[in-house]
């Protein structure tokens, strides 16, 4: 993808922080310090493509150190993008990297299910969060019929589970920096509970 200078500028300023930030708090995996640009940061810009340009409101629920939300926030300035996360310090790091980097998210330091009522989104995001049967429910609490989730190779399994319980259609594209990864694209029919 051909990402524009100053977008680049922001990105390569972000991962500097998450770097220095890392040796003082866990944000990422240590085994992924090395290749954060292509596991974190690529990982997270290859969304892009999937996410609709109708959509207005994202959230991305259990964003840790910001993948893939803070980077989207970068990638599309016209979204408003809620970065959830119940861990105080990784929210302090990405109220850091927002400022230093001049771009505009909304940070909720709270349990997912605590903001449904507080946000309505058209579109949600996870990345090693839950399965895919807990992400449909939390899209059902935020009224979203839309989202993208980057998954295993286990993935059929969890989409086999999420179907008892959720009426959805989905495509599945290949990762483009992981050989076992996909990118998940949902969206729900009609949530149906047994």
């Amino acid at each position: 993808m051909d990402i524009p200078a100053e977008i680049l500028e922001k990105l390569q300023q972000y991962r500097k922080l998450l770097l220095k930030w890392q040796e003082s708090i866990n944000l990422i995996g240590p085994s992924t310090v090395d290749s954060a640009w292509q596991r974190h940061f690529l990982d997270s810009v290859q969304l892009l493509k999937y996410i609709p340009d109708d959509v207005e409101s994202l959230a991305d629920i259990g964003t840790g150190a910001g993948f893939p939300g803070m980077v989207l926030a970068m990638l599309r300035p016209d979204l408003t993008v809620y970065l959830v996360d119940s861990d105080a310090k990784k929210c302090e790091f990405l109220k850091t990297v927002s400022r230093e980097t001049n771009t505009p998210v909304k940070i909720v330091n709270e349990r997912i299910e605590k903001t449904y009522q507080k946000m309505r989104v058209d579109f949600v995001t996870a990345r090693a969060l839950a399965n895919l049967q807990k992400l449909m429910g939390h899209m059902h609490g935020y009224n979203a019929t839309r989202g993208l989730f980057l998954k295993g190779q286990a993935y059929e399994e969890e989409v086999g589970m999420a179907k008892r319980d959720f009426d959805f259609s989905y495509e599945v594209f290949p990762s483009a920096v992981s050989e076992e990864g996909v990118v998940l694209s949902v969206q729900i029919e009609d949530p149906v509970y047994q």
